[in-house]
């Protein structure tokens, strides 16, 4: 198909909706109804002479046709956005958009990303944090730290640190915790996490109390309420470590476990650009020099 004849709105419209499995995503995305995402989907369908979705309960199926051609238009869109994000701000800049985890964001990443940002002035990094939940592709991402055992579909996956759990609390209560079980007679901040709890006593030789209450999705609500006196946090002291050191958390126990590392994380299937090389490179050598981290020694890769 010669140039001047190819369906850029509908291509776009194409790869939307097979990204985000929805014509209704698809239209949010682009600002538009979904009678108008449906209309150049039948478009290009017509002048393709062939069916590239199939409507399911569920969402979006691409048709054997789509499965070839979505990897194509993608990749070409990344890069034409990538390179016009480069022009924002006049003079060429690589746009690097990255999603963390927030506990990894606030603990430790955002205070060094000045040196970061001194080091690659051409690179315009753009931070979005989460709760461990993310999708590159459709939250339109280079990269993602997150934690876990490093096993995430159709991901390549660099391990950064080991970030072990141990209690934390206010420093008035680690005064009267001398042994695991005079944490009995206080309230445990839960994560959705379950086994947690259960782990830790079972390494410090202890019985785990029953566990109730509220359950967190946020680290950084936990040491919040914890730092007030309002219960004992199973906490990473290395996120937390601006709050020890201020005295404002305390940990009683030696006792830790390991329940996962932080790891980062970019679609195996697209090779990596200049920024994202440079942003792993920057961030292994900060982790290595960091004499409070452990880095795990191997981890998996694509999966």
């Amino acid at each position: 198909m010669d140039r001047p004849n190819l369906p850029l709105n509908a291509l776009r419209a194409f790869e939307v909706a097979a990204r985000q499995g929805s014509f209704t995503q698809a239209a949010i995305e682009l600002r538009v109804s979904q009678a108008a995402v449906s209309h150049q989907i039948k478009g290009l369908e017509d002048l393709l002479g062939v069916q590239l979705f199939t409507r399911t309960p569920k969402g979006l199926l691409l048709t054997d046709e789509a499965i070839a051609l979505f990897p194509v238009i993608n990749e070409s869109l990344d890069r034409v956005g990538r390179v016009l994000d480069g022009f924002l701000n006049g003079g060429y800049q690589e746009t690097l958009h990255v999603g963390v985890v927030t506990t990894f964001a606030v603990g430790w990443l955002m205070p060094r990303l000045t040196a970061f940002r001194s080091a690659h002035p051409r690179i315009d990094l753009r931070i979005w944090t989460n709760n461990n939940r993310v999708d590159i592709s459709k939250e339109g991402l280079h990269m993602a730290i997150r934690f876990g055992a490093g096993r995430w579909s159709g991901m390549e996956a660099v391990p950064l640190m080991e970030a072990p759990l141990t209690p934390l609390c206010a420093p008035r209560l680690a005064e009267n915790l001398k042994k695991p079980a005079d944490l009995h007679g206080h309230f445990l901040l839960r994560s959705y996490r379950a086994d947690e709890w259960p782990s830790w006593f079972e390494n410090a030789g202890a019985v785990c109390p029953n566990l109730c209450g509220p359950i967190f999705d946020s680290s950084i609500a936990m040491a919040d309420i914890a730092e007030t006196g309002g219960g004992v946090a199973l906490l990473s002291p290395a996120m937390f470590g601006d709050r020890l050191e201020a005295g404002r958390l305390a940990a009683p126990f030696p006792a830790r476990i390991e329940t996962g590392c932080y790891w980062l994380t970019h679609a195996a299937h697209k090779p990596p650009t200049p920024a994202m090389l440079s942003f792993q490179e920057w961030l292994l050598k900060r982790v290595s020099k960091d004499p409070s981290l452990s880095v795990p020694k191997a981890g998996p890769v694509a999966t």
